[in-house]
């Protein structure tokens, strides 16, 4: 549902545009203060999946600050999305173990294979690729996740054949 935000006296911002309700709810929670920047970015992510571009100027107008400062601290915090994520999220796991272990090549081998860079979505938005730090499973390190399951020992052949699986299950 969207609610007519005349003014936005509800969010008491200076925009005059409709807002859904549930975006306007989230503003409703927080004081006009750019300290709230990180708080706002953080609940609308959660509630969306991503921040659309529309959101970011939502924001940015609610708290009255610039959008490319709002823009800034979304794009510094690598916690924060600017584009929806894949129905599959591969996460490549970069810590040391694996690293040893040869994950810099299935990385390279994921890339290749989905067309897409770490941090990207495949057009379609089946895939997500990312990196992390460390996923804990060093002991069968080079691992990568795809949702919540855990490929260990992998080697960069292995890719095609995994990618190919999820992509059948749909």
């Amino acid at each position: 549902m969207v609610k007519r935000m005349s003014n936005c006296t509800s969010c008491n911002c200076n925009c005059s545009k409709n807002l859904p309700e549930d975006l306007v709810k989230i503003f409703e929670k927080y004081a006009k203060k750019r300290e709230n920047v990180i708080p706002l970015l953080q609940d609308v992510q959660e509630k969306y999946g991503y921040l659309s571009k529309e959101n970011l100027i939502s924001i940015s107008e609610y708290l009255n600050v610039p959008t490319s400062n709002v823009y800034g601290v979304a794009t510094f915090y690598n916690q924060f999305r600017l584009v929806p994520l894949g129905k599959h999220i591969i996460r490549v796991c970069r810590g040391t173990a694996c690293h040893v272990k040869g994950s810099l090549k299935i990385l390279e081998k994921l890339e290749s294979e989905l067309k897409i860079k770490a941090g990207e979505t495949t057009e379609d938005g089946l895939f997500s690729l990312e990196t992390v730090a460390c996923v804990g499973a060093c002991s069968i390190a080079p691992v990568i996740t795809i949702d919540e399951e855990f490929y260990g020992r992998l080697q960069a052949k292995d890719v095609t054949a995994l990618v190919e699986k999820y992509e059948k299950s749909n």
